[in-house]
């Protein structure tokens, strides 16, 4: 029986990713390197100084096409070139607030990169699957709506540009499915949704990881907001392993096209203040934080994600559990404070999770 990934699909298939720069695309750019994929990598630049994707090396083992996703005939121009088998999109405006500083190049990212992308699909007669990367965010969370965790059938929307954004994607999606690639021998179109993923690495602004870490190795105080918030926290590496997991099924059967959540267990929805807590425990040397005074955008106080749909189709489930998450993080932050090689680094935590997959 083959492994929850398969190494042997993903050997010399032509793979293009969008967005692989960023932390999850450098994260899951190494892991298709490490299986042999041929990997062409999309993006206009990277996002962090510092990141992920230089600090791990990434781009040593790809084909790194800087062209942004809002390009209409450059990201074309790429999909010639690179004659993808896989396309996994996750070129995104990828903050909250941000989102708020600049709609229009949250809307035009998001929303336009995502057309840009499908119609590239559509010229290119090599593509056989494309894994569109949302959010969990792309769920309308209404106020006064029950409190229950989203569901892949749910109603999508969002008060924020950032939210409106991926749901605004997912409608697309939706479209070009249905309008293009609906008949036999079509591309096959699945999304996925996750949210607030933490992995050593991420340096974006406004996260909480990235700014606790930052204030660890600065011996500062970290500044919260929300620390009552609840959010499906999970590993970068759990989610990942989803993406890939519906590329190969959606690869062998149409019918896994559509909506697919990848959660976390329901016991690692966790407050903003818990994580923070443990994080102080974990780390080696002092790790302090209060509270932000604000003022803040509006954020949703519980989002949660049903992930029974992928348990039940595509027998994924989290592999890391939020203690060992955590763990992993702190592990790989204080590799980088000693001067390791983080791209070993790096390598040895894919290694040690997928030796962990069903």
């Amino acid at each position: 029986m083959a492994p929850l990934v398969d190494p042997d699909f993903w050997r010399d298939r032509a793979v293009l990713l969008t967005g692989h720069t960023g932390f999850k695309g450098a994260w899951l750019a190494l892991w298709l390197e490490a299986m042999g994929a041929r990997l062409t990598g999309l993006s206009d630049t990277v996002p962090t100084d510092p990141s992920l994707f230089e600090l791990a090396h990434v781009g040593d083992g790809l084909r790194d096409l800087r062209i942004d996703v809002r390009d209409h005939d450059g990201v074309g121009a790429a999909f010639v070139e690179s004659k993808p088998e896989i396309v996994i999109h996750m070129a995104a405006q990828a903050l909250v607030r941000a989102s708020y500083d600049d709609p229009h190049e949250t809307f035009e990212t998001n929303v336009m990169g995502m057309v840009n992308v499908l119609d590239a699909v559509r010229a290119t007669p090599s593509v056989r699957v494309v894994v569109n990367v949302t959010s969990d965010k792309c769920y309308a969370n209404e106020p006064g709506r029950e409190p229950r965790a989203f569901v892949e059938g749910d109603a999508m929307g969002g008060h924020d540009p950032y939210s409106s954004s991926k749901g605004c994607a997912e409608l697309v999606a939706d479209a070009y499915r249905s309008s293009f690639f609906a008949g036999d021998g079509a591309p096959r179109i699945g999304s996925a949704r996750a949210g607030n993923v933490i992995g050593g690495g991420d340096w974006a602004q406004d996260r909480l990881i990235p700014d606790i870490i930052r204030g660890a190795l600065a011996g500062a105080p970290i500044a919260v907001r929300n620390p009552e918030a609840i959010r499906p926290w999970q590993h970068v590496l759990n989610p990942l392993s989803g993406y890939l997991r519906l590329a190969e099924v959606l690869h062998a059967a149409p019918e896994h096209g559509g909506g697919w959540n990848f959660g976390p267990l329901d016991a690692d929805a966790r407050t903003v203040r818990e994580i923070a807590d443990r994080l102080s425990e974990l780390w080696d040397g002092e790790l302090r934080w209060e509270l932000h005074p604000g003022p803040h955008p509006p954020e949703a106080h519980v989002l949660t994600l049903d992930s029974s749909k992928a348990r039940k189709h595509l027998g994924w489930a989290p592999t890391w559990d939020l203690e060992q998450s955590l763990a992993a993080i702190v592990s790989w932050y204080a590799a980088l404070r000693a001067g390791e090689e983080m791209r070993a680094v790096t390598l040895a935590q894919i290694e040690a999770f997928a030796a962990a997959l069903p």
